[in-house]
């Protein structure tokens, strides 16, 4: 699924994409985030797959993987 994601600074300024769009893996997790499900997203966006979506997550979760602290406010 990682070659479903690319990164090229002529693209999105080298954010994460999905291969032969312009769609960010940032902007697929907002969507999810914001409580759109899997058939909204891809309604809104008919290049989109299944697979992209999962690819995306994946990559998200591979990132934070990474020994980095992310601070977090207490509310």
């Amino acid at each position: 699924m990682s070659e479903l994601i690319i990164s090229n600074p002529k693209i999105m300024m080298g954010k994460p994409v999905i291969k032969g769009t312009r769609i960010t893996v940032e902007l697929i997790l907002e969507k999810i985030a914001a409580g759109e499900s899997v058939d909204q997203i891809l309604n809104e966006h008919p290049r989109l797959t299944h697979e992209a979506i999962q690819a995306s997550c994946a990559f998200a979760a591979k990132a934070l993987k990474a020994d980095v602290v992310y601070p977090v406010e207490e509310e």
